[in-house]
């Protein structure tokens, strides 16, 4: 059994012919885990991680003990510096650090198969036979995706990006237009409808299979 999907143009009108995605390529049964484990990864390792705090040994002064130890009734204090005094240092703040996360070459797979796999059951997916402007322009991309009845909330996969197609969509917050080695579950699973090339689409049955 394969998923059927018809190719229309960037005008919107249907190209006359459709490429079937076989079952093979696809995963309906496993993957939710994998797919969990693919998003959590990756936006960690979106994370700067530069979140940082001085302890008392990086405050500056505090060199000199406040009053002496012992006659004058206050508790004894060692330096103006101690995380209890106001200005001075954290005890077990942030420091800087790396948040990534290792996940499987297999199970990645698995989830982008399985991410794929859902937007496709859910008919989010369109297909068009190419993509190419002659220029640049932002109004272009809006209207190939009103054209081919999206909004303008796609995630656009290619075979290879042009730089009119990259600046076309460059200004649309909620369009982003990747190459097809370089879409991962996060990016699949984010915009409301997903539009892939011909060709883009035989790239990724490439990463699938």
């Amino acid at each position: 059994m394969a998923t059927t999907l018809t190719v229309k143009t960037i005008a919107g009108a249907e190209a006359g012919k459709s490429v079937e995605v076989q079952d093979e390529l696809l995963e309906r049964v496993k993957g939710e885990q994998a797919v969990k484990d693919s998003v959590v990864a990756f936006l960690a390792r979106m994370r700067s991680g530069t979140a940082a705090t001085k302890t008392r040994g990086m405050v500056s002064g505090g060199g000199a003990k406040p009053w002496r130890q012992k006659g004058n009734g206050r508790a004894r204090a060692g330096s103006s510096r101690s995380p209890v005094w106001r200005g001075g240092g954290v005890v077990f703040g942030p420091q800087p650090r790396s948040y990534a996360k290792k996940v499987n070459s297999k199970v990645e797979k698995l989830a982008l198969r399985r991410a794929f796999t859902d937007r496709l059951d859910a008919e989010e997916v369109v297909l068009i036979d190419s993509l190419d402007f002659d220029e640049p322009k932002t109004k272009k991309m809006t209207a190939m995706l009103a054209a081919i009845g999206v909004g303008e909330n796609a995630l656009v996969i290619v075979d290879e990006c042009t730089e009119n197609v990259e600046l076309a969509a460059r200004n649309l917050p909620n369009v982003l237009v990747l190459n097809a080695h370089a879409v991962n579950t996060y990016w699949m699973l984010l915009f409301k409808k997903v539009v892939i090339t011909e060709a883009g689409l035989e790239a990724l049955n490439k990463r699938l299979a």
